[in-house]
């Protein structure tokens, strides 16, 4: 069973979400396989997930994520062999992955000098980068810091996702693949926004890692 049929079989009122969850893979993988990035941005619970993935995207998830060989050999010409191995065995492989709620200075420095709903939308516009895709994740689709980061990254041209509750409001029209959980209240918004976005870590490192 892979891992989006055991997810429906776990959560069978995701079966609904089953093909916007299968296209927002698909997004990740090409953006990955063109050496893109992730910006993931949300507010409150929605930024504590956009933590969460992350995570599951920068260093292993269920899997050790080995180096290459080629990685081992270019430390062993900069360092001596008992260091090499060590950093060799104990470093990870990564999808690159920015959460935008994570800077500070950088947030406090928007929110006094510019305005306070531009904190994601100008790290939308200072990362982008051909290949990026940009994820917002708000329980209502509302939320205006994560629509003016929508609406950057289309600008930029980036690919688009968002993970909402059931209406997907108005960043769910804009994106490229919408993934709305059908629930309304946002605490069971958010307990379902999880398994979705495991569901699509793990489906990653399958693709990317042995």
């Amino acid at each position: 069973m892979d891992y989006l049929d055991e997810l429906i079989v776990r959560h069978p009122c995701l079966s609904v979400c089953r093909d916007s969850i299968l296209e927002a893979y698909k997004i990740l993988e090409a953006a990955y396989a063109g050496s893109g990035k992730v910006l993931i941005a949300g507010n409150g619970g929605s930024a504590a997930d956009a933590d969460h993935i992350t995570g599951e995207l920068m260093k292993g998830f269920v899997k050790k994520r080995r180096p290459p060989a080629l990685f081992r050999e270019s430390l062993g010409q900069i360092t001596d062999a008992e260091t090499a191995d060590r950093l060799a065995e104990w470093i990870q492989g990564g999808l690159p992955a920015i959460n935008l709620g994570g800077h500070t200075a950088l947030i406090s420095a928007v929110i006094n000098d510019i305005n306070g709903s531009l904190i994601y939308a100008q790290q939308v516009y200072s990362y982008a980068e051909k290949n990026d895709v940009f994820i917002g994740i708000s329980t209502s689709g509302n939320s205006e810091n994560v629509y003016l980061a929508m609406l950057t990254a289309k600008a930029k041209a980036l690919k688009t996702i968002t993970l909402t509750g059931a209406s997907g409001g108005k960043i769910a029209k804009l994106a490229d693949a919408s993934i709305k959980v059908p629930e309304t209240e946002t605490y069971k918004v958010q307990e379902l926004h999880l398994p979705v976005y495991h569901c699509i870590c793990l489906m990653l490192e399958d693709r990317f890692f042995d």
